[in-house]
């Protein structure tokens, strides 16, 4: 296809389209919203080519009006669809959902959802200030876990239920199937510690052996403070999870060789974290590649930090099981003001999701300046390896 006919990135605009940046040879696209906070997206592939991304919106985390959307990105479109709501409780505030297309074809939507504080975000902070109540307005040590199930891709969905009715149970990542046949869904436990922070979480794997009909729970040992583990199966029987750490020093390493029955003491990687979601999956060449915020705020492993920086957003790849990571490249740089005084000025870019599409290329989707929008971005893996040959396959882009 003639390069003229895809439109070059001037200045993006949220209405889906996707635009190429022929500084960098990405694709790049604002997904259109409703509503004025979106964050935590999660993104899939579908049987039919399509590409869905889901994440939760509204006006602030925690709220009743925090609810689960769907966009889609057609196997033959150059952009988004406008997004379709998901969910429909407004007693309840639903959180980081992710897709799953099971091998019979049915495709699940799992989220969390959690208690609200049956007011807004800046009432309850009124009341803070007051002394009339104390905790975060979000109500994670409440959520379960739902589940629903399309039969075509995600144009009409089944009655939701409750997958894991245990209070606290949060989740982030999808459920994945693993050599065995087993699946396996990771989750944490939120719970207030003293100071009324979530320094008490920890993470397990729910494993079914009868494609979702019944799970049992494993424990990750020492996996306090080491949450939203990210499953990657590198074969015969062996597994790593990488974590997001409570105290914003390192991403975390656990392995298992038998197929998540056991796992290890997760342990400290070289790669930062600033306690904000990652996201980790095998590639098609063999390696391991992650994405995630390449900065951190400590590094005492015992102390709960919660910094506001969350930029840049990078992705970096190991082709030795997650020892080193010897390729890396930012994603998206953020606003790069300096200073103290400047610092306020700079946004937040967070919750990465990372994809790769059976043609082999990257696609990454995350939460863009202060959760305003979700921003997706596609490139080869040769661009984050530095390689100039094997581009993007333009002929495969649909025309605008």
């Amino acid at each position: 296809m003639d390069q003229t006919r895809i439109i070059q990135l001037q200045s993006l605009v949220s209405d889906g389209t996707c635009y190429l940046h022929h500084e960098t040879d990405r694709i790049e696209a604002l997904l259109p919203t409703e509503v004025p906070s979106n964050h935590a997206p999660s993104l899939i592939e579908l049987n039919n080519g399509d590409i869905a991304c889901v994440w939760f919106g509204g006006s602030d985390e925690g709220a009743g009006d925090i609810k689960i959307y769907l966009s889609r990105l057609g196997s033959r479109e150059a952009r988004w669809s406008r997004p379709v709501r998901l969910s429909d409780d407004y007693s309840k505030a639903d959180q980081n959902p992710s897709l799953f297309q099971a091998p019979d074809g049915d495709l699940w939507l799992v989220h969390s959802s959690m208690d609200t504080r049956g007011c807004e975000l800046s009432e309850w902070q009124e009341k803070l200030k007051k002394g009339e109540a104390s905790g975060p307005f979000a109500m994670q040590h409440t959520s379960n876990v739902i589940y629903r199930v399309s039969k075509d891709n995600g144009e009409h969905w089944g009655p939701p239920g409750v997958l894991f009715g245990r209070r606290g149970t949060f989740c982030r990542h999808p459920v994945s199937v693993v050599g065995n046949g087993n699946w396996l869904f990771p989750v944490w436990y939120s719970s207030l510690d003293e100071t009324r922070q979530f320094g008490y979480d920890y993470s397990a794997v729910h494993i079914s052996s009868d494609q979702g009909k019944s799970w049992r729970e494993v424990e990750i040992p020492g996996s306090k403070g080491r949450v939203h583990p990210s499953i990657v199966e590198l074969g015969d029987g062996k597994l790593v999870a990488f974590f997001r750490s409570r105290n914003a020093d390192r991403i975390y390493l656990s392995r298992s060789p038998d197929y998540g029955e056991t796992w290890s003491v997760p342990e400290r990687t070289s790669l930062p974290n600033n306690n904000a979601s990652i996201r980790a999956i095998r590639l098609q060449s063999g390696g391991i590649a992650i994405i995630f915020n390449h900065c951190s705020a400590n590094e005492d492993p015992s102390v709960v930090v919660w910094p506001y920086e969350r930029t840049p957003v990078t992705i970096a790849i190991s082709e030795d099981e997650g020892v080193t990571w010897p390729y890396m490249r930012h994603i998206e740089a953020g606003d790069q003001y300096c200073g103290d005084a400047n610092r306020k000025f700079n946004r937040r870019y967070e919750y990465p999701a990372l994809l790769q599409s059976k043609d082999g290329m990257l696609h990454a989707a995350y939460a863009y300046g202060n959760r305003t929008h979700i921003k997706y971005v596609s490139f080869s893996e040769d661009w984050v390896r530095g390689v100039e040959k094997n581009k993007w396959p333009w002929d495969n882009f649909p025309m605008q």
